[in-house]
């Protein structure tokens, strides 16, 4: 077990657990946004500069070296998820403090480069970006009906220069994607790399699909034992109308993963959630959580710190917490595997939508998530940095 340095919030005190629960905020409860000494923010992309309509798909993730790495989906002419869109990059070698400028990963002419889903693999350091691609023309309505000239395929990058420079897009469509699904989306957020269990080492992206007969949308998970030479495709989640998820590793027993997705179910608006006991090559007990809840949209999902000694481990989650609307966006904390989830802040209050939470340190945590400019939807992009022990700090 590693060693971690975040006493002050886990001191086995009252205080602490008067913080806890205090702010453990009903589900649609108003919450200012937090002040500037509380959680520093930075725009990294605005709508209408740098060449792009709009800036969506957020994805973070930090390198074996500290380097952050900041990707996004620049859409040439409009807001819509169709057209010519290519998969973009920013740097960070300070923690997110200064950033480098904008960088085209992919840009497929008029194609849609897009649902950026990157994952480390920690013991050799390289950096795998799994995406997706099809026509600019083709919408998604038009490759679910199989009416467009194309579908969507699969592919990856890789960098192992801490994402200065990427290699071609390398597609792997028929190893990850069944020959009767149609929409298919990799993420969006970010992949983990298994830490125990007999599948340790394991690098595992989630994604979903929509079947073409049943028009059934489920979840599932593509990994690869190999490093990311290679990959396959995993199980699907047992129910349908689930979708865009992302996977975090469970404490106990060893190696367990649970999915946590995007719910379509009508009768309840909350966030689904299903478990794997085989590294994500099966999926079981799926169900909602009630706490997490959602207006249909992405969210990410991040383990913190693991169990040690008196210590219990941390998983945070982030999405808008509101049943109706994409807005306040919000970070909640939970100290027992996801369970339940005792604390909750708003980093935004207005309107917001996908996010990808990356641990920065042992007591700092970054979201890049989406946020409205001045009542303009989707208007940009931005870089928050906050403490973990500002989640549980009493007001």
């Amino acid at each position: 077990m590693r060693a971690y340095h975040y006493f002050r919030i886990f001191a086995p005190c009252a205080a602490l657990l008067a913080a806890i629960y205090s702010h453990s905020e009903a589900a649609d409860e108003a919450v200012p946004e937090p002040t500037r000494t509380d959680v520093s923010q930075t725009d990294l992309w605005v709508s209408g500069m740098g060449g792009y309509h709009t800036y969506r798909i957020p994805a973070l993730v930090k390198t074996e070296r500290g380097t952050l790495l900041a990707f996004c989906e620049g859409r040439k002419s409009g807001r819509g998820d169709s057209g010519d869109i290519d998969l973009l990059l920013r740097r960070s070698t300070d923690g997110g403090q200064t950033w480098t400028a904008q960088q085209v990963l992919w840009d497929g002419g008029a194609d849609a480069c897009g649902n950026p889903c990157p994952v480390v693999n920690r013991k050799t350091g390289e950096i795998f970006l799994l995406a997706t691609r099809n026509l600019g023309a083709d919408t998604e309505k038009m490759i679910i009906a199989q009416t467009g000239k194309g579908t969507r395929t699969v592919w990856v990058l890789q960098s192992a220069d801490e994402g200065r420079t990427w290699s071609k897009p390398r597609e792997i469509t028929t190893a990850v994607k069944k020959n009767d699904w149609t929409w298919y989306a990799t993420g969006p957020g970010a992949g983990i790399q298994l830490e125990y269990g007999p599948h340790k080492g394991r690098l595992i992206v989630p994604c979903d699909h929509i079947e073409a007969i049943t028009k059934h949308y489920y979840s599932h998970a593509i990994y690869s034992d190999d490093g990311g030479r290679s990959w396959r495709l995993g199980g699907s989640t047992p129910n349908h109308r689930v979708n865009e998820c992302e996977a975090v590793e469970l404490a106990r027993p060893a190696g367990r993963l649970m999915l946590n997705m995007r719910n379509y179910d009508p009768a309840e608006r909350a966030r689904q959630t299903a478990v794997s006991d085989d590294g994500g090559a099966a999926w079981k007990d799926q169900k909602h959580d009630p706490a997490l809840v959602e207006p249909i949209c992405q969210a990410s999902i991040r383990r913190i710190h693991w169990p040690q000694n008196d210590a219990p481990g941390v998983i945070l989650f982030a999405n808008p917490a509101s049943r109706d609307r994409r807005e306040r966006m919000t970070v909640r904390l939970s100290y027992d595997d996801a369970a339940t989830w005792p604390v909750a802040k708003t980093i935004y209050p207005g309107m917001s939508a996908y996010s990808c939470l990356a641990k920065l340190d042992d007591e700092t945590v970054g979201l890049l998530y989406e946020r409205d400019d001045g009542g303009k939807a989707y208007g940009r992009i931005a870089f928050a940095r906050f403490a973990l022990d500002w989640l549980t700090k009493e007001e």
